[in-house]
């Protein structure tokens, strides 16, 4: 009788010396797009840039470039301007979604300039009632920034410039039985810009140009006490451009753009199971006991990515589960042509294509641009190449600008 106990015990204790965990993921939940706070930024506020397919890091220089690499300012003709900007955002299902932005810059001197911008994102008017003897209570979610930048010119070819920003986003819905307060934080930009000399070729003249902008660099912040930790859309843009200068009166413009969001890419999550190796072979497959949970929610697959704001940015250029080719997949790109006619019209066209997988954003863009004296008025449309709807499909965008002081500065 003792020895068959013995037995059954060394038997139990066998077993319980196979029991493992393994981590079954979850793939249905894996949707491998980077998602963070206040997005609005990445929308592009102004026509010109939106006609070249969202871009303007390393464009020439216009009265927008505080929204897209502040240090083109001290290459700047113009003394000073003002300019404003109007995009209908959902335009075919509402009429009270918009993005607006107002920009001030001033070229102090020849080696410096400063800039400041206000863009306003507003949801329009959400209404609430109770029943049908209450009167509606109207809410107006949006969200804005402040800018204010200073660039400074380094040598006759290179500037740089930062950008301070204060954003603030007040999304939450007062129904009068929670706390409305809005989330505020802080962001940085740091740009540069290279302008080569207009140097002559064997048909025309041309001009190089290039640059590089890190946005939105700042501290993680929460839409509520209670909730999660969201990114700011921390964004790494890299341009260059070449403009062949064909005469006196004609112009053309080639500029392409590549750009990066630096926030931490979704690890694959999974449930860790505990389970029997029945046959021994260190894996969990099939004819193999699974036991209980052991964990919820386990990295699988990439890293934790609830981790600082300075540490998401080093490591979302190697955490993507999927490895190098994933990573590769986050860059989106884009291509823009502009034709100038003796600096008084315009013709613009861009494409912007970003991965199936990280958001299915692609389209075509095209625009036009008319300066009278001191008075730019630029337009763009958006054409949606992609199989997921754009909320700028078919918008038509305007921006108007006023140059103070035209033409006070030569460059060439």
């Amino acid at each position: 009788m003792k020895n068959r106990f013995l037995i059954i015990v060394i038997f139990f204790l066998t077993i319980k010396g196979f029991a493992q965990t393994t981590i079954i993921p979850d793939y249905a939940n894996d949707t491998r797009v980077i998602t963070t706070g206040v997005p609005f930024l990445l929308i592009a506020p102004d026509a010109r840039a939106a006609s070249l397919g969202d871009m303007g890091v390393a464009t020439s220089v216009d009265a927008f470039s505080q929204q897209w690499n502040a240090s083109k300012y001290v290459f700047s003709e113009d003394k000073s301007g003002v300019a404003i900007s109007y995009t209908p955002y959902l335009s075919k299902l509402v009429n009270d979604i918009f993005l607006g932005n107002v920009t001030y810059f001033n070229r102090i001197n020849e080696n410096s300039a400063f800039a400041a911008s206000f863009k306003y994102f507003s949801l329009g008017d959400i209404e609430f009632v109770e029943d049908e003897f209450s009167e509606a209570l109207i809410q107006r979610p949006n969200e804005f920034t402040v800018d204010l930048s200073y660039g400074l010119r380094l040598s006759d070819q290179f500037g740089m410039a930062v950008t301070m920003r204060y954003l603030r986003s007040d999304l939450k819905l007062n129904t009068g039985n929670n706390d409305n307060s809005a989330a505020s934080t802080f962001g940085v930009d740091i740009s540069g810009f290279y302008q080569s000399e207009e140097e002559a070729y064997s048909d025309f003249n041309g001009r190089w140009r290039g640059g590089f902008a890190i946005q939105n660099i700042g501290p993680k912040f929460k839409y509520d006490e209670a909730g999660v930790e969201n990114f700011q859309p921390t964004n790494l843009r890299l341009g260059g451009g070449f403009d062949f200068i064909f005469d006196e009166y004609n112009k053309l413009g080639v500029t392409v753009e590549v750009a990066k969001l630096l926030v931490p890419t979704p690890p694959i999550l999974g449930d860790e199971y505990e389970y029997i190796d029945e046959n021994n072979n260190g894996v969990y497959d099939e004819g193999d006991t699974l036991g209980d949970i052991v964990n919820s929610n386990v990295v699988f697959s990439g890293q934790d990515n609830d981790v600082p704001f300075l540490s998401g940015i080093f490591q979302s250029f190697g955490d993507a589960p999927g490895g190098f080719k994933e990573e590769l997949q986050e860059f989106t790109y884009a291509l823009g042509a502009e034709y100038v006619y003796q600096d008084a019209f315009s013709l613009r066209a861009g494409y912007f294509n970003e991965h199936e997988t990280k958001g299915a954003r692609k389209f075509f863009a095209l625009g036009a641009g008319f300066k009278y004296n001191v008075l730019n008025l630029d337009m763009s449309y958006l054409f949606s190449s992609s199989k997921v709807p754009s909320p700028l499909e078919g918008t038509l965008r305007f921006s108007l600008t006023f140059n103070l002081g035209a033409g006070e500065y030569d460059e060439y």
